[in-house]
Parts: C-alpha cells; sequence; structure tokens
C-alpha cells in the first residue's frame, strides 16, 4: 500500500505486515531463463527449492538454505517426493501437498517457515521475544503450531472459527505438545478472525505495551512474505515432474487448478509464471463462498454477501487477503491498492478499473462448485479413477473440468481425504458414523 516503505527480505519476513496493514511484496521478480530451468532438471525438492527460493532471499547463504531445507522436507513428510505428481489421464494431473505431518498443503510452506523467522530475526539483530498470530480456517492452525512448537524465541497464539472446522481439524490443533502454543476459538467465521489479527497488528497502544513488556509480533499466516515464497517451488516441481513423465513437451504451458480461499497458494503460480516457468492459466476453484469467481469474472470484490459453511470449510472465506498482492503487481499502483483496500475495510466492495482486470484475465480463470457438486466428484474420481480426494480437491477436480484449454491440467490436491472422513464417506454413498475417528 506504500511502495516508498523498503525493507529486506528478512525485516519483511520478522514483520510479517506492515505497519500499515499492507502486505509485504518484492521490488521486482526474478526471471528464470530457459538455460537456467534446464539445470534444474534432475534435482531434489529440497535442491530445486535452494535455487528458487535464492533470489527472494537474498540476506541467506546457500548453506543456510540448504540447511533449512533439508530440515524442513525430511523424515516428516511420508512420501520422498515430498510433493508426488500422479496422472489422472492424458490431460489431467495431481500435485500432493498433503505427505507432510499435519496432512495438508501448508506444511509446505509452515515446516520451513519457523528456520527462515528464526535466522530473520537474528539477522535483524531482534533481542525480543517474539508472538506469532495466526488465523486458521482449519489447516495453517496445526501446521504452524506444529512448525514453531517449542522453537526458543517464540509464542504461538491460533485463532480459528469455533464449529468452522472439522473435529479432526480442531483435535490437532487443540491437542498440539509444547510450551509455547495457545489456541482460541472465536465466536464468528475465519473473516472475523483473520480482521481482529489484522487490528491487533495495527494497533498503536497493542504495539507499545508489548514494547514495554519486550515483545514483537509476527505472523505465521500467508500474509507474512516467508510464507509465500516456499510454495512457488512446487509449481516448479510438477512441471518438471510432468515433462520427466512426458505428460508435456519441454517449453509448452501447464494449466493449474487450485482450490482457493486466502489467495496465497494460487499467488504462488503466478508468482512462478512470471518467474518464466510455462504456466497457461491459473484457475481459481472456489466453494458456494464464490467472491473470487464474482471478482475474476467482474472486476467488483464484494464481500457484502451470506457467508456459507460448507464440507471444504479451509475455503469458507470472504475476504482473500493475498489478492491485494496481485492488485498490486498487475496494476503497479500502491496507491491504487491502499484505495481499493480502504474501500473494502469501508463499504465491503471495490471495483477495479477495466485495464487492471484485463490483465488479471489474462493469467486467472475461475469457477465454483458447491457441497453437492463436490461429493458427486468425490464418487466419481472413486468409481471411476480408484482416486479418493477430499472434498477440497473434488471443488478443484469439479471447476478444472470446466475450464480446460489444450494444456495439460493439474489439479492442486491440498489435503488428506482422511482429514474430512464423514463428508468424504458420506460422498461415497455411506452412512457416516457420527464421529470423525470412527468414519
Amino acid at each position: 500500500r506504500d511502495h516508498q516503505h523498503v525493507v529486506s527480505a528478512a525485516q519483511a519476513i520478522a514483520c510479517g505486515l506492515a505497519p500499515d496493514g499492507g502486505l509485504f511484496v518484492p521490488e521486482a521478480l526474478p526471471e528464470v531463463s530457459a538455460q537456467q530451468l534446464q539445470a534444474l532438471c534432475g534435482m531434489t525438492y529440497q535442491q530445486r527449492a535452494v535455487t528458487i527460493m535464492r533470489p527472494f532471499l537474498s540476506e541467506f547463504t546457500d548453506a543456510e538454505l540448504e540447511r533449512f531445507t533439508a530440515a524442513a522436507y525430511g523424515s516428516q513428510f511420508d512420501d520422498p517426493a515430498v510433493a508426488p505428481v500422479h496422472r489422472l489421464d492424458d490431460a489431467t494431473a495431481f500435485l500432493e501437498l498433503w505427505h507432510g505431518p499435519t496432512c495438508a498443503f501448508k506444511d509446505m510452506a509452515l515446516q520451513i517457515l519457523p528456520y527462515l523467522l528464526t535466522a530473520s530475526l537474528k539477522k535483524c539483530g531482534e533481542q525480543r521475544q517474539v508472538c506469532i498470530l495466526v488465523a486458521t480456517s482449519g489447516d495453517t492452525g496445526k501446521a504452524a503450531l506444529q512448525g514453531f512448537a517449542d522453537v526458543p524465541g517464540t509464542k504461538i497464539l491460533v485463532f480459528y472459527p469455533y464449529s468452522g472446522v472439522s473435529e479432526i481439524q480442531r483435535l490437532q490443533m487443540a491437542t498440539q505438545a509444547g510450551d509455547n502454543v495457545s489456541v482460541y476459538a472465536v465466536n464468528g467465521n475465519f473473516d472475523d478472525a483473520q480482521t481482529g489479527v489484522k487490528k491487533v497488528f495495527a494497533d498503536a497502544d497493542v504495539a507499545a505495551e508489548l514494547e514495554k513488556r519486550g515483545i514483537r509480533l509476527s505472523s505465521a499466516n500467508s500474509i507474512n512474505w516467508g510464507r509465500l515464497v516456499p510454495q512457488i517451488v512446487y509449481y516448479f516441481y510438477a512441471y518438471f515432474r510432468l515433462a520427466e513423465q512426458g505428460a508435456v513437451e519441454w517449453g509448452k504451458p501447464v494449466d493449474f487448478c487450485v482450490p482457493t480461499g486466502n489467495f496465497g497458494d494460487i499467488l504462488a503460480g503466478y508468482y512462478a509464471k512470471q518467474m518464466g516457468l510455462p504456466v497457461g492459466r491459473l484457475v481459481c476453484a472456489s466453494n458456494r463462498n464464490n467472491v473470487l469467481t464474482d471478482f475474476l469474472r467482474t472486476g467488483t470484490y464484494d464481500a457484502r454477501r451470506t457467508f456459507y459453511k460448507t464440507t471444504s470449510p479451509s475455503m469458507d472465506i470472504l475476504i482473500s487477503s493475498n489478492l491485494e498482492r496481485l492488485l498490486y503487481h498487475v496494476s503497479g499502483s500502491s496507491e491504487k491498492v491502499a484505495g481499493w483496500m480502504q474501500e473494502l475495510s469501508a463499504t465491503g466492495k471495490y471495483t477495479v478499473d477495466a485495464e487492471t482486470l484485463a490483465k488479471i484475465q489474462q493469467s486467472f480463470a475461475a469457477g465454483y462448485a458447491d457441497d453437492a457438486d463436490g461429493a458427486a466428484e468425490i464418487k466419481a474420481r472413486f468409481d471411476g479413477d480408484h482416486y479418493l480426494c477430499d472434498t477440497h480437491t473434488a471443488v478443484a477436480f469439479r471447476v478444472a473440468e470446466t475450464r480446460r484449454t489444450d494444456a495439460p491440467m493439474v489439479v492442486l490436491s491440498t489435503a488428506s481425504p482422511f482429514k474430512f472422513p464423514r463428508d468424504v464417506l458420506t460422498a461415497l454413498g455411506e452412512e457416516a458414523p457420527a464421529s470423525d475417528f470412527a468414519a
């Protein structure tokens, strides 16, 4: 929201959120040449992570990044590929991002963020204790708690919407061990939790009180730049795996369909495309809370609508924070972005200019699927392909079918089906027991 406020990457990661409530973005996106892309062939996930993140993290040495990626993407992932890519058919593949300790894609970033954050604090000369505030729609909370549990010099406080997460998600958070972890249920939905966290960051009185106590705030949500950078990696990884499998001719585009809530996961794909990865279209898949679908089609973001609790709760979001970053990149104007965000805060809506919308639509398409569509997709994938997917991935599969081009389509599979067992079992035509664990 203020392009004159410039910080280092370490400072951005340490702060989480800018003082005016805006998000940090890179001043310029590094470009990866075709020759550099070729050099990535044959690397492990960890090696590619170092190579792709390095240009964004100039204060970090290769040795540091190698150490962090080795620790983050090691034995806690149950597949040696870390993020395996499977082919459904000649035109469709899926990228499984849930093989980490909490069975959701948030592990891809939150296993490495504690290393990036603690190193950033040292580079900034920070002596205070860090208090990490997290709003979660279900998966980020557990992944952040797991990542930061007992990390020296940190405390982590997670806020989730009461009755707005699955029972397994709730218990994953509530049973987290660690002397520095706390979990709170919020009366309201995810947007209420996220807005509350942002208000704390922007409150001068709170900042003054924390200063007295020797505490500084940071965030582990995707508003933190350190959360987004690691997510760029798996788009590169997926493309290379498809090329190695012969599913795409080298240099030809691949489309990605992403089940989307806070817009961070799909924004990482946009960064990969801007860096030079042959990405065709990024398809934003929403559930019944389809505020992003309407925006990407019309240019009007209107959060003044009914909020629905769905079977894909991690996408039950009406204020998608990371969209602000995309608006900055395509408009090139922090003044415009600040104006739109002020308008959203004051009135609940804003409309971007035609030129900005046209640039967005060059890269993005959108669609949505309701709970019935998602359930039908779970059954179709299981009956037809013997593949069991979760409720969020099902939304992406359904939307992907309606937004195809000639390019291969990669669906991002963002959670294990066992995190939402009652809804998955019901979708398969079975009568689900009341307990998630029995289901």
